[in-house]
C-alpha cells in the first residue's frame, strides 16, 4: 500500500471553510493514489474554545493542581475533538473516513506522563482500515503505555506523531502543513527578502529547529531520519511546493556537478537568554571548580547550553526565566557570577561550510561592519553560534542573510 501522512495544525483547522480546505487536500492526495493518514493537531491556540491551553486554563481555574496523569488525560481531549470533526469533514466530501486516537493507532509510549517518548508503533488498525478504503484520521500528540495509561508526547508531539507513523507504514512521504510556504532562509519577520528552500538535509533542519525556527520539532526529523522517510513542509493555505527534506545522498543524486554550490542553508535565533560569566579563583582546583558549577546547576534542573570553558573564566547561558534561579543556586555554594541579560544565540548553519575555510571570518567581517560585537561563540560540523546582545538581534541576522545569501 503506498501510503502518505499529513500532519495539519490548530492554526489550519480553527473554522469550517480552513477544515474544508484541508479535507480537500487530504481528498487530492487519496485521488492521486496514495492512502492518507491525516494526523491533527488540537483546534486553535489559547482563547479558542478547544485549544489545549484553554483546557488546561479552565481546569486550573482558582489554582487547582492537576497530577501530571490527569494532565495528559486532559490534554489528549484537544486532539480527540479535533478528530472527530475533521474525519466528519473528510466524509462531507464523499470521502469514507475513520478516526483512532493515538492509542487506537498503535502509538506505545514510556510512562513519562506530558513528555513520554515513543517505544514502538503498531500500525495494523490504521492498515486495516486503510484496506477498507478509509482515510484514517490519528489524534497527534498522543499515544498510551503498555498498561493502558493516556500520555502526551511533549512540544511538536504532532510532528512526532506524524513521523513514528510515516516510518511505521513505510510512508513515501510525510508531509507537515504550517501557515508558512516551507522553511525560510531567515524569520522573514526580520529579513524581508527571506526565501523558502526548496530542499533541506535532515540534518540542516534538525539544526535550525534546535536553534529556534519553529517550522517543525527536531525530534520528528530524528525520527523520519531513521528510515530515510522524505518529509514536506508545506502551506494549508497556498499551492507553493513547498520545502523536500531528505539525505545529503537523495538531494543531490541526480546532480552532475558532484560539488556543493550552497554553503549556508538558513539563519536562525534563540532570544531571551543571560550570559553568565564566573572567574575560576587564582587558588582553585579548577577541575573541581568547574564540576561544581554544573553539578549544583544540573542538580536544580537548570539547562545550561552555549558553554565555554578557560582557564580563567567560564561562560554558559541559560534562558532568561531560570537566570535568577541559577544565580541564587550558585551564590548558595559562595560563587558570584556576572551576569548579562537579554542576549540572544544566532546561529548560521549549512552542511555545505564542513571543511570549508573562512566561514568565521565572514561572520565576523559581516557584524563589524554593522559595529555588533560577539560576545562569545562556537561551531560545529554544520553550524556556528555567535552571542550578541538583544538589541542587535535583528541587524546582526540581516546582516549575516546579506553576507551569504542563503537559499539562491
Amino acid at each position: 500500500m503506498k501510503f502518505i501522512v499529513q500532519k495539519f495544525g490548530g492554526t489550519s483547522l480553527v473554522n469550517e471553510e480552513l477544515r474544508l480546505k484541508v479535507a480537500s487536500r487530504v481528498v487530492e492526495a487519496k485521488e492521486a493514489g496514495y492512502n492518507p493518514v491525516v494526523v491533527v493537531s488540537a483546534i486553535g491556540r489559547l482563547g479558542e474554545p478547544y485549544a489545549t491551553d484553554t483546557l488546561l486554563s479552565y481546569a486550573r481555574t482558582g489554582n487547582k493542581e492537576l497530577t501530571p496523569r490527569e494532565t495528559d488525560l486532559l490534554m489528549s481531549c484537544g486532539e480527540i475533538i479535533s478528530g472527530v470533526i475533521m474525519s466528519a469533514t473528510i466524509q462531507e466530501l464523499g470521502c469514507p473516513a475513520v478516526f483512532l486516537t493515538g492509542a487506537q493507532a498503535g502509538i506505545i509510549t514510556d510512562d513519562g506522563h506530558n513528555d513520554a517518548k515513543i517505544l514502538k508503533v503498531d500500525p495494523q488498525q490504521i492498515i486495516r482500515h486503510a484496506s477498507a478504503g478509509k482515510v484514517v484520521v490519528v489524534a497527534g500528540f498522543q499515544g498510551s503505555t503498555g498498561a493502558g495509561e493516556i500520555t502526551t508526547l511533549g512540544r511538536g508531539g504532532s510532528d512526532t506523531t506524524a513521523a513514528a507513523l510515516g516510518v511505521a507504514l513505510d510512508a513515501e512521504y510525510v508531509d507537515i502543513y504550517t501557515d508558512v510556504d516551507g522553511i525560510m532562509t531567515a524569520d522573514p519577520r526580520i529579513v524581508s527578502d527571506a526565501r523558502p528552500l526548496e530542499a533541506v538535509t535532515y540534518n540542516e533542519i534538525c539544526q535550525l529547529a534546535h536553534e529556534g525556527a519553529k517550522v517543525i520539532h527536531p525530534r520528528a526529523v530524528e525520527i523520519a531520519m531513521q528510515k530515510s522517510v522524505p518529509l514536506r513542509i508545506k502551506s494549508t493555505f497556498s499551492n507553493a511546493p513547498g520545502t523536500l527534506v531528505t539525505s545529503y545522498g537523495d538531494l543531490y543524486r541526480d546532480t552532475i556537478d558532484i560539488t556543493r554550490d550552497r554553503m549556508i542553508t538558513g539563519i536562525t535565533h534563540i532570544p531571551d537568554i543571560t550570559r553568565f560569566k564566573v572567574m575560576v579563583e587564582d587558588d582553585a582546583d579548577r577541575l573541581d571548580f568547574q564540576n561544581k558549577i554544573f553539578n549544583c546547576l544540573a542538580l536544580a534542573d537548570i539547562s545550561v547550553d552555549f558553554i565555554n570553558v578557560h582557564p580563567e573564566a567560564i561562560h554558559f547561558t541559560v534562558r532568561n526565566s531560570v537566570a535568577a534561579k541559577a544565580a541564587q543556586v550558585l551564590q548558595g555554594i559562595g560563587i558570584n557570577p556576572e551576569l548579562l541579560p537579554d542576549c540572544a544565540k544566532v546561529a548560521v548553519v549549512g552542511a555545505g561550510m564542513t571543511g570549508v575555510p573562512g566561514v568565521m571570518a565572514k561572520i565576523v567581517e559581516a557584524l563589524a561592519k554593522e559595529k555588533v560585537q560577539i560576545l562569545q561563540s562556537a561551531d560545529s560540523y554544520t553550524t556556528i553560534w555567535v552571542l550578541v546582545r538583544k538589541e542587535e538581534v535583528d541587524k546582526s541576522i540581516q546582516a549575516l542573510h546579506r553576507q551569504f545569501r542563503p537559499g539562491e
